[in-house]
C-alpha cells in the first residue's frame, strides 16, 4: 500500500509532472488506502477554517509545500490520490501567482480517494523552506494571504 519513490536524491523540480495521470496530496495526516479527504474539513494552513474544497497536484514539487507547510505535529506526508469527481484549476496558484497552471495544481468539492502513501521523497533545502515561511508570514502581516476557498 506504500510506493516507495525511487531515485529521489534531490529536491523536486518546480512545475515538473510527477507521473502522468497520478495526482498527490501533501498533509500532515495519517491517512490509510481507500480513505477520503473530503471538503468540511480544517485547512492544512488555517486552523479553524473549514475548507470547501479538497486540494491536489500533479507535480511533486507542489506536493512536497504541502506537506512542509501543513499544521500540525507529526511528519509530512504525501498520498497519491485520485479524484472521485469534477475537479477545477486551483485559482489560489492559478493566474495569481503563476500564468496558466503549470503547478498542475486542482481542487475539488468532490471526495479524493487516498491511494498509497508515497514514501521517500525528498524537501526542500532549509534555506527555501525558510524563505517560503518568511514570505507566508509576510503576505500575513499585510493581509493578504487569504485562501480563495
Amino acid at each position: 500500500m506504500r510506493r516507495l519513490l525511487l531515485g529521489a536524491m534531490s529536491e523536486p523540480v518546480p512545475f515538473e509532472v510527477y507521473e502522468p495521470g497520478v495526482f498527490l496530496h501533501g498533509t500532515k495526516a495519517e491517512l490509510g488506502g481507500g480513505e477520503l479527504l473530503v471538503p468540511g474539513r480544517e485547512s492544512n494552513y488555517e486552523q479553524g477554517r473549514l475548507m470547501n474544497y479538497a486540494y491536489f497536484t500533479a507535480t511533486l514539487d507542489a506536493a512536497v509545500w504541502g506537506a512542509e507547510l501543513a499544521v500540525g505535529d507529526g511528519r509530512g506526508r504525501i498520498y497519491i490520490v485520485e479524484p472521485t469527481g469534477a475537479y477545477e484549476d486551483d485559482p489560489n496558484v492559478t493566474d495569481k501567482r503563476f500564468p496558466g497552471n503549470p503547478t498542475q495544481s486542482y481542487r475539488s468539492r468532490e471526495p479524493l480517494r487516498v491511494v498509497e502513501e508515497l514514501l521517500g521523497w525528498v524537501g526542500h533545502s532549509p534555506e527555501k523552506l525558510r524563505a517560503m515561511l518568511d514570505g507566508l508570514d509576510a503576505l500575513r502581516e499585510r493581509g493578504s494571504a487569504q485562501i480563495e476557498d
